[in-house]
């Protein structure tokens, strides 16, 4: 799993690294943060049960487990829009054209949070995965009832 030669020791912060740097690089391609397994989604903003590939439970079994999600899209939000508030500054200082920032700020914030929608889904799962490693429980459910979900839906 390394990128290292085999001859080199590997020290346990560079596998952490490697596998956080993992988890979220599939989190962000929408996959199984677990194993890449795809796909996970059964519209935009609709996880199947479990992942089709090796069977892990997304919702990892607590009430209220998709806050951490919605937490993470409001941060997305509130860089986005730190990002756009400065960047409109610097471009359009001394005179920035304030009606122009309300309305485009107005659209920017309405689509931002549904456009990151899923990634805040996976992007916590890989967060959570890595704070609370998956057991033997988070497997119980089977794929197979993923892929029934898949066919009513077609």
């Amino acid at each position: 799993m390394s990128a290292l030669p085999p001859s080199l020791p590997v020290s346990d912060a560079s596998r952490r690294k490697h596998r956080t740097a993992t988890m979220f690089s599939r989190a962000l391609r929408l996959r199984c943060p677990h194993c890449g397994g795809a796909p996970i989604f059964l519209t935009w903003s609709h996880l199947v049960p479990n992942c089709p590939v090796c069977g892990l439970g997304l919702e990892r079994g607590e009430q209220g487990y998709w806050l951490g999600a919605y937490f993470f899209n409001l941060m997305a939000v509130e860089v986005v829009f730190s990002v756009w508030f400065v960047g409109f500054l610097v471009f359009t200082w001394p005179n920035p054209p304030w009606q122009l920032f309300q309305v485009s700020s107005i659209v920017l914030m309405l689509i931002v949070p549904f456009a990151f929608f899923p990634y805040s889904k996976t992007l916590f799962l890989a967060f959570d995965l890595l704070v609370r490693p998956p057991s033997e429980e988070d497997f119980a459910v089977p794929h197979e009832e993923a892929l029934n979900l898949r066919r009513k839906q077609v």
